[in-house]
């Protein structure tokens, strides 16, 4: 049909999630190695418009509030920068421990990198 798949919108809402966090300072392999997993626990996608498979996306991907044990990221997906959007959605995480794989706190230092977003 020409137009991208809709999982794949997942698939880039990831890829937009670890750009998310190595902006700040922080990635995915060093948010392990601290003892901490950040697995999806729910995703949510609308889809008002497909993209081609030769667009240009432009993903732009926020946190509304610092997290407490849920991380809650938004993203909105449109083309070439335009302002017609695409989809839009959501997915949140619950911090978890590496080691007993229960539900934990963030990490001091996640907090401290985002602080500064939430004045």
């Amino acid at each position: 049909m020409g137009v991208v798949y809709y999982t794949r919108y997942l698939e880039y809402f990831e890829a937009a999630r670890t750009e998310l966090l190595r902006e700040v300072g922080l990635d995915v392999t060093y948010l392990e190695t601290l003892g901490f997993y950040l697995p999806v626990i729910a995703a949510h996608c609308e889809y008002k418009s497909g993209a081609r498979f030769e667009d240009e996306l432009v993903i732009d991907t926020r946190v509304s509030e610092l997290p407490k044990l849920r991380l809650r990221i938004d993203y909105q997906v449109r083309k070439n920068g335009g302002k017609q959007l695409l989809v839009s959605g959501y997915t949140i995480h619950v911090f978890t421990s590496k080691v007993s794989g229960k539900p934990t706190r963030p990490p001091k230092i996640l907090l401290e990198k985002f602080k500064p977003y939430f004045g």
